[in-house]
């Protein structure tokens, strides 16, 4: 699917106006092999903790986008270069991390999209804690399961439904 950020907000005055299109805030930097993803949303809600990243990677992931809420920590990173690995082999759009990553040049070698908020080289904890295909909040943008994610060079939109 062909789209550009741009041109959504454009076509979709209403749906900004109302909360039905939120664009994410500037905060998150592009890693990975591709610049442009997009699909319904998975999402997980952590906190220095990324076995259950880990666990939902390891599923098919079908052309979805995995959102984590890792709470905006800068202290640990939550995906690194196996989870990308991962996330590509096992058909993941993307993923989009209110967090950290690390192995960024693994990461950039996969062919899937990831927005983070930063790199940090310490791993995670992995004892299993937190919650699955809840609503989240990514930067204070309230993010469903099954929600959309449109992200490209311009930024990252999430839509409470399929656009285009």
């Amino acid at each position: 699917m062909s789209f550009a950020t741009t041109d959504l907000c454009d076509d979709n005055p209403v749906l900004l106006e109302e909360g039905g299109l939120a664009v994410l805030p500037p905060v998150f930097q592009h890693f990975g092999g591709r610049l442009q993803f997009s699909g319904p949303a998975r999402t997980l809600k952590v906190f220095e903790d990324n076995a259950l990243v880990r666990a939902t990677l390891e599923m098919p992931g079908a052309g979805h986008v995995l959102v984590v809420d890792g709470g905006a920590s800068m202290r640990r990173a939550l995906v690194g270069g196996q989870l990308g690995l991962l996330a590509q082999d096992n058909g993941w759009s993307g993923i989009v991390v209110n967090g950290c990553i690390r192995d960024s040049a693994e990461i950039n070698a996969c062919a899937i999209g990831v927005r983070a908020l930063g790199l940090h080289p310490q791993k995670s904890s992995k004892k299993g804690e937190g919650e699955r295909d809840v609503r989240v909040s990514i930067a204070g943008v309230a993010v469903s399961p099954g929600d959309w994610i449109y992200a490209d060079a311009d930024g990252v939109l999430v839509a409470r439904q399929k656009l285009g």
